[in-house]
């Protein structure tokens, strides 16, 4: 019972720091995360990039290194995120 209430804790605890990365990265210059793409990517971010929470360029990289491995939703949502960011960043040229 012990192991599992560590365990627990532990994903628990990688939740809320990649919360709080998504959070923090969102307010950031850098690649901001939707809510929908912290929805629909969080799940990906643990399988692939677990190990990078929660640095957040490390994140995103991890996430771009593996885009061929994300799910569809999540590949999806970061596109059109990434998209959007480019073409503000080009209006405001």
């Amino acid at each position: 019972m012990t192991a599992y209430l560590a365990k627990t804790l532990r994903r628990a605890g990688l939740v809320l720091a990649f919360a709080v990365s998504c959070s923090a990265l969102s307010s950031t210059a850098g690649f901001a995360f939707s809510a929908e793409a912290q929805q629909m990517c969080t799940g990906d971010a643990f399988r692939l990039c677990s190990s990078e929470i929660p640095n957040i360029p490390k994140i995103t990289a991890c996430m771009y290194k593996h885009r061929a491995d994300l799910s569809t939703g999540c590949r999806t949502v970061m596109d059109r995120d990434l998209a959007a960011k480019q073409s503000s960043k080009v209006a405001a040229q």
